[in-house]
């Protein structure tokens, strides 16, 4: 594969990151919080009138034409920052399978709003039973001309903001992806407070969409092609959090004194910032192996897997690193870092933990 950056990637990455350190700061965020925000409407305000939103999109819904690679870039900064903004949600998964799958009609009704800021689409994929075989899964059913969908989904990102969900539903093909509006008669939506604070939701359906409703066929392409999109964008996500937490803890390494002498100058301190850059730098290459692949079209299971694998195993570790190397403020929720921390833990659980990720790597490998 090649890792060679490009031109846009570059730019964008670096437009973003000024974007993001200019206007989320720890008062931002605290003013977020205390009024039990999720979503930064300003900051996404911004970013769609730098063009951000739109720049990795296919021109027809209204982007630049770029790709995977620089919505990974994004990804990266928005993780760094611990952006409140549903980027991976709405364009990279939401925007994205619209404008790869949709309609010419279902584009220019939800892709082009999303790409200028308009709409937000949070994907909805999780069921609430998760693991129980017993616990009932979202189907839609053909009635009439469209179809019949019932079912709900849980801890949905960036829910409380969406006016669209995409939701996955089992069909007498397979898996289908459809587009819910939230104004549709049927839809519930509840506010779930989760890890790293406000914004997912839990969302019913028992709604009767039209057949313009979904996206794709009724089969697993597009659910494949979004699950597969969706790992490597929080795998993005995870190394721009754990990136930005090491170097917060060396910077504090570096200042901090205990015993006439920078507590980094220790050796147990060196060494945990030593394991943690080596976290980081697998995260990143496990990271862009899977993006490559994925955008050019290759087979990409076995990366997508060690990437999850890194992401929340290296995450998890530098996370722990950061809260150890500050010490009593690393578990002070009014520090920086405790944003760092719960981010990196919320990531974790979404990949679904690296022991998981080791066995079904295991599974390809002897396959």
């Amino acid at each position: 594969m090649d890792f060679t950056t490009t031109q846009a990637q570059e730019e964008l990455s670096a437009l973003a990151r000024r974007i993001l350190s200019d206007r989320v700061t720890a008062d931002r965020l605290a003013e977020l919080e205390a009024a039990g925000l999720g979503f930064d409407a300003a900051l996404w305000a911004d970013l769609a009138g730098a063009g951000i939103l739109a720049a990795a999109l296919p021109e027809a819904a209204g982007g630049d034409g770029y790709g995977l690679a620089e919505q990974c870039s994004i990804l990266v900064e928005c993780g760094r920052a611990i952006a409140p903004v549903p980027y991976l949600e709405s364009i990279v998964l939401g925007a994205g399978t619209i404008a790869r799958f949709g309609s010419a009609e279902q584009v220019t009704r939800y892709a082009a709003p999303a790409a200028a800021g308009d709409l937000v689409i949070a994907p909805a994929l999780a069921e609430p039973g998760v693991g129980d075989p017993d616990s009932p899964v979202t189907k839609a059913e053909p009635a009439g001309a469209g179809w019949r969908l019932r079912g709900a989904k849980s801890v949905v990102p960036a829910g409380a903001a969406a006016g669209l969900f995409l939701v996955t539903a089992s069909t007498p093909a397979g898996i289908g992806v459809f587009a819910v509006e939230r104004s549709d008669d049927g839809v519930s939506v509840a506010p779930q407070q989760v890890v790293a604070g406000p914004g997912a939701a839990e969302v019913s359906f028992d709604v009767d969409l039209p057949v313009g409703r979904l996206i794709g066929g009724a089969d697993d392409l597009a659910t494949g092609w979004l699950l597969d999109r969706a790992v490597t964008g929080l795998a993005a996500l995870q190394l721009g959090v754990a990136e930005r937490s090491l170097e917060l803890t060396a910077e504090y390494a570096r200042s901090r004194q205990a015993f006439g002498r920078a507590i980094g100058a220790f050796q147990a301190v060196a060494q945990r910032l030593a394991d943690g850059y080596i976290d980081v730098e697998a995260m990143r290459l496990t990271m862009w192996q899977a993006a490559w692949r994925l955008e050019n079209g290759l087979p990409a299971e076995s990366e997508i897997t060690v990437a999850k694998f890194w992401a929340a195993d290296g995450g998890h570790r530098v996370a722990h690193t950061t809260v150890h190397v500050h010490g009593g403020v690393g578990i002070d929720v009014s520090h920086p870092v405790h944003r760092y921390f719960a981010a990196a833990k919320r990531h974790e659980f979404a990949l679904g933990g690296a022991t998981a990720q080791l066995r079904h790597l295991g599974v390809l490998l002897a396959g």
